[in-house]
């Protein structure tokens, strides 16, 4: 079990909060949060990058020149791969990087990835209504009383979108938002802090405890 600090919007603590997961074994914990890492960053690509071959170049139909008496070097096409113009040999093409992982081996990489970071973790009570309009002057402020630096790369975990609190953020160039349904191992590894309101916490233990 995990016990945080709760601070409120002027950085004052004003309570305790828990957190208990089920996270992997020491010896084993560093290999599945780096599968689940690997997988997350590969299946992002696309794989939709494609060049032609020789087959797929445009013209070619005939002998460039006759094969002897030309003093040049035989050439059957001008879509040879020495040719500039002509195909490329071993190119990419498109294909699936997906990569597959057990639903329970990523659930556990992305508990004991969010169990790591607890030094760095900074847990508020619920702000948005302290957001009555988009002001990311009074939200770094608050950032800035939670005990954050301003240099650091924030994750800002939400239990619902609150889009006043959207509004104020997406201007700071180094904080993501997420929602607590929605954690994933690159951004809790990518934070150099992260801030969760209370609410939030107890989401994260409704959804990742079981």
């Amino acid at each position: 079990m995990v016990n945080c600090v709760v601070r409120n919007w002027e950085g004052q603590e004003v309570g305790q909060a828990s957190l208990e997961l089920k996270v992997a074994k020491e010896e084993n914990a560093s290999h599945i949060v780096h599968r689940a890492l690997v997988r997350q960053m590969t299946n992002a690509r696309q794989g939709t990058v494609s060049t032609k071959t020789r087959s797929e170049v445009s013209g070619g139909g005939r002998k460039p020149w006759r094969q002897k008496g030309t003093g040049r070097a035989r050439a059957g096409s001008i879509r040879s791969p020495l040719w500039r113009g002509g195909g490329v040999i071993f190119g990419p093409k498109p294909r699936d990087f997906e990569v597959k992982m057990n639903r329970k081996e990523k659930r556990l990489a992305l508990r004991t990835a969010l169990i790591s970071r607890v030094e760095d973790w900074v847990v508020v009570e619920e702000f948005a209504e302290k957001l009555p309009r988009p002001k990311t002057k009074e939200l770094m402020g608050a950032i800035g009383r939670w005990g954050v630096p301003d240099a650091a790369k924030i994750l800002l975990i939400l239990s619902e979108p609150a889009e006043m609190v959207y509004l104020s953020a997406r201007n700071i160039a180094k904080l993501k938002l997420i929602r607590a349904d929605q954690l994933n191992v690159y951004d809790l590894l990518w934070a150099d802090k992260i801030v969760t309101t209370s609410s939030a916490l107890a989401k994260i233990q409704e959804v990742y405890g079981g």
